[in-house]
């Protein structure tokens, strides 16, 4: 056989007449192999409120926390109403709390959410037919709800809320109004954007709580007062023993507070015609604020605060509450203004499971500095 060596020229070639359309067949293929990005979910079921926060991964930038949300509920289902007294959990609160469940299911399953952690608090934490309540709960919307106690309660909200604070102040003070009791948190910021949680107390005292003992129509200044002296013991305690105050005169300490108490008290001081979150979250209060928007709604009657467009009829009995307890925590620690977080413990629960996702091991949300406190 001869071979015969010559060299290549285009003309040589062998060509096909017409190349064939261009497909987009093995794009859609590889997109078909590639594994859907995770969904995350966190609810939070607590004395007042049931609320749910949906979320993707995001790229950690400037501005953004590592999650995108894509979807929201948040519903007023007051699951504690009568639990102060009773020590029970009523047909009607459980009858609401499981339709508002049943709506974030829906939403759960819509989202195809991959991972997700439910948590109940205070109410539940009180009630003696709670065990009763989840198995309706889980066979009713198949969610399974997990108590969690009042450390990890604060833990979670202190978790939540540091992406708000300012790297330039060694300390925060972190308080979170709920509705059955009240979490205030002591820390260190740390470099690298970690903190060292101190202190941790829990209040048995909340929104919803405080109104069933003192009334929650028509409230005036004696009464308003007499809600501040309930709480301010228990600050009083965790002050002796922190000594935030020192630190307060040295400039050393911010504030942080993340509850619908200081989220409605923001709306109101920004003139809002409805709550907007975008609005509210990270702003700042003046305590000469707080105190202007507090004895303004001392001043009025129930439909005079329920008129109010960031209040309405679900807050209008329990808000004075809120205020008082606020009011206490202010005059004990008077840091002069504070930051406002409408985030908390969903924001702590997403932080947990995206790193669970990034590195396969779960952060418990207390660490080896956390020190527990039974006053």
């Amino acid at each position: 056989m001869r071979v015969i060596n010559k060299p290549y020229r285009p003309e040589n070639a062998r060509m096909p007449a017409a190349l064939p359309p261009a497909s987009d067949t093995l794009v859609r293929d590889e997109a078909a192999f590639r594994p859907a990005p995770p969904v995350f979910a966190a609810l939070d079921l607590g004395t007042n409120n049931c609320r749910l926060l949906v979320a993707r991964p995001a790229r950690r930038e400037r501005g953004c926390e590592g999650f995108k949300v894509i979807d929201a509920f948040s519903r007023v289902v007051r699951l504690g109403e009568g639990v102060c007294s009773s020590g029970l959990l009523s047909p009607a609160a459980m009858d609401r709390t499981v339709e508002a469940l049943r709506v974030c299911a829906q939403k759960m399953e819509r989202r195809q959410v991959t991972s997700f952690r439910a948590v109940a608090t205070e109410a539940c934490r009180r009630a003696a037919n709670c065990t009763e309540f989840m198995v309706r709960v889980k066979d009713e919307t198949g969610l399974a709800i997990e108590i969690i106690d009042t450390e990890e309660e604060a833990a979670l909200a202190v978790a939540g809320c540091v992406p708000l604070l300012d790297r330039d102040t060694p300390y925060g003070l972190v308080f979170d109004i709920g509705g059955g009791s009240t979490e205030v948190s002591f820390f260190k910021l740390e470099e690298g954007g970690g903190h060292e949680l101190r202190k941790i107390i829990s209040i048995p005292l909340g929104v919803v709580s405080l109104a069933e003992r003192f009334g929650c129509q028509d409230i005036g200044r004696t009464v308003y007062e007499a809600m501040i002296a309930e709480v301010a013991p228990h600050l009083e305690k965790f002050e002796a023993i922190c000594s935030i105050g020192q630190r307060i005169k040295a400039g050393e300490v911010q504030m942080l507070g993340t509850s619908g108490t200081v989220t409605t008290l923001a709306g109101m001081s920004m003139g809002l015609a409805r709550y907007d979150r975008s609005k509210v979250d990270g702003t700042f209060l003046g305590f000469d604020q707080v105190q202007e928007m507090t004895t303004r709604l001392v001043s009025l009657d129930y439909a005079g605060r329920a008129a109010q467009p960031c209040i309405g009829h679900d807050r209008a009995d329990l808000v004075l509450a809120g205020c008082a307890i606020l009011d206490a925590i202010c005059r004990r620690w008077p840091v002069g203004r504070l930051r406002v977080g409408d985030r908390g413990v969903r924001e702590g629960i997403l932080f947990g499971l995206l790193e669970r996702h990034e590195t396969g091991r779960v952060r418990h949300a207390t660490g080896p500095h956390y020190r527990r406190l039974t006053l």
